[in-house]
């Protein structure tokens, strides 16, 4: 599912106009991604949360110089399911 294809279901379901759907999508895109980016965790009850997640220093390959490379410590955003959400996706998707 696209942004495109969750706004035009959002907007069929809830009888509101497209671009209102669209604005507000893109407000809470813009809300969770500043509240990262701030240092801020965002959490939704029932969904899941939006996490900053740190990743350790450690070593790496560079395999067309064939040297090694330390990658710094750095943070990485993240998404954490809910319980509820979490069991609701093993219990209705099927394992390919």
């Amino acid at each position: 599912m696209t942004k495109a294809d969750l706004v035009a279901k959002i907007s069929d379901k809830l009888g509101i106009e497209k671009g209102d759907v669209q604005a507000t999508v893109e407000t809470f895109m813009e809300e969770v991604k500043s509240s990262l980016e701030g240092g801020d965790n965002v959490y939704l009850r029932g969904f899941g949360s939006f996490i900053i997640k740190t990743r350790a220093e450690k070593t790496g390959r560079n395999i067309s110089k064939n040297t090694t490379i330390k990658i710094p410590a750095h943070n990485i955003p993240a998404f954490k399911p809910a319980k509820v959400f979490l069991e609701g996706v093993k219990s209705n998707v099927e394992v390919n």
